[in-house]
């Protein structure tokens, strides 16, 4: 028998895959299935984002004149909703699991001590463990952060009203997209950021988000010294350059990132932020013993997890397969989505170009935030070394593209291609662009026309 201990995207994905295989597999979930992505990631920030952008569409139309008035949101009602969609995502999810051959046990807890494995305090006997429990909320060590009215991605269901004025604890991606989300539901936001906010995406994008992020403060290298307040979230204090503050919120929400759910584990090798180690094949220091997904530490991606959990299942099969995780798509989702596929800059040319008229940019023509597409490729031989993209769907551009690059993609492969028009997306019209430069390098002048 083998044992998963987790039911997020790392461990039903190895489960799936051992079970089909023949095995018999003992899927334990202490929480619910679907992981950190459905309940506090991913599949939120998707419920939220539609909601915010139904809004921000909304008001756009309402100040042109063409509509009138502002949906108002019933943030105690969007709240109930989604849970009801969650569950009904986690009923599907269950379904299939089980529908593979999995035993899943819900609001089993599982425990490691070396090779043995524990469900709720009885030791099983296993021929493998994949450990796949995941990530939780970085909580800082801060005054007064346990008060009322301090919530993470984990705690959002908790909340009993919209916030007037928000505190976000934070400077990378969770921040951003709850920032922007909160902003377009009409509280005031302000970020603060123990770095340079962003300083973990190219620069481009980086630009261009903090333009989706317009009405958003946003405070660089601060301390957030204590929460303030009694009963409830009053307020903040912090230091910086400018010296110590105080400012008036009545709430605060953690977005410092994740750190690897790992505290039932022992007796593997740990990293000194508790993430389990794990060599190419996922397996852990204990032979027999494989991790998968963000307890094994960063990127902390949906993607990354299901196919660290295929991999750790194909050699728990005797399969011979090593995680390459090379040129990972990535997006933010703002306004605008800022995506990103990049395996190296170095020595390349690029080119860039503004985002075309499209779905979802039409009406932002005048104002010229139509997004914008860069590519960065080769001279010598038309091979691509990354694409950046903000445009409304650019996640969905960028994870072909990425799964193209690695695959060595050249940009004369473009020369003929055809997308779906009209697409308010200009990567795949630079690649065109590209192809020519490269021809024209390479000696043939050929058509040096501009952009499609």
């Amino acid at each position: 028998m083998i044992v998963v201990l987790g039911g997020g995207p790392a461990g039903r994905t190895a489960a799936m895959h051992l079970a089909r295989a023949g095995k018999k597999v003992v899927l334990a979930e202490h929480g619910g299935i679907g992981g950190q992505c459905l309940h506090y990631g991913c599949m939120v920030v998707c419920a939220l984002s539609d909601v915010a952008s139904t809004i921000r569409s909304a008001s756009f139309f309402a100040k042109a004149g063409i509509t009138g008035g502002i949906p108002e949101i019933k943030f105690a009602e969007l709240l109930i909703q989604l849970k009801e969609v969650q569950g009904v995502i986690a009923s599907v999810l269950d379904e299939e699991t089980r529908g593979a051959g999995v035993e899943v046990r819900h609001g089993c807890r599982g425990v490691l001590s070396g090779r043995d494995v524990f469900l709720n305090g009885e030791c099983i006997e296993t021929e493998a463990v994949l450990i796949a429990t995941g990530s939780r909320p970085m909580i800082p060590e801060i005054p007064g952060i346990h008060i009322p009215g301090v919530v993470s991605a984990h705690t959002l269901g908790s909340m009993t009203r919209l916030p007037q004025r928000l505190a976000i604890i934070g400077g990378g991606v969770m921040a951003a997209e709850f920032a922007s989300i909160f902003h377009a539901f009409g509280s005031e936001v302000t970020i603060y950021s123990r770095s340079r906010f962003l300083r973990q995406i190219d620069p481009l994008l980086r630009t261009c988000a903090l333009k989706d992020l317009t009405g958003v403060r946003i405070k660089e290298e601060i301390h957030v010294t204590a929460v303030l307040g009694k009963t409830r979230v009053e307020g903040i204090e912090f230091s910086g350059p400018g010296g110590t503050e105080v400012s008036q919120v009545d709430t605060v929400f953690v977005a410092a990132g994740l750190e690897p759910n790992s505290d039932m584990i022992e007796g593997v090798a740990k990293g000194p932020s508790g993430e389990v180690l794990v060599d190419a094949r996922q397996e852990t220091s204990v032979q027999g013993v494989y991790a998968a997904g963000d307890v094994t530490g960063p990127p902390c991606l949906t993607p990354v997890a299901r196919r660290e959990g295929y991999v750790a299942a194909e050699n728990i099969l005797g399969h011979a397969v090593r995680l390459d995780l090379s040129c990972i798509p990535q997006a933010l989702s703002l306004s605008l989505e800022h995506g990103s596929a990049i395996r190296t800059t170095d020595g390349m040319a690029s080119v860039t170009v503004p985002g075309p008229a499209g779905p979802g940019t039409f009406w932002q023509v005048i104002s010229g935030e139509t997004g914008v597409a860069k590519v960065f490729f080769s001279l010598d031989d038309g091979s691509i070394g990354a694409v950046l993209a903000s445009a409304p769907a650019s996640g969905i551009t960028t994870a072909y593209l990425g799964h193209m690059i690695r695959r060595g993609a050249k940009v004369q492969e473009f020369t003929d291609f055809m997308e779906v028009h009209p697409m308010a997306d200009g990567a795949y019209g630079l690649l065109k662009y590209a192809a020519a430069m490269v021809k024209k390098h390479q000696g043939d002048p050929g058509d040096q026309g501009p952009p499609a």
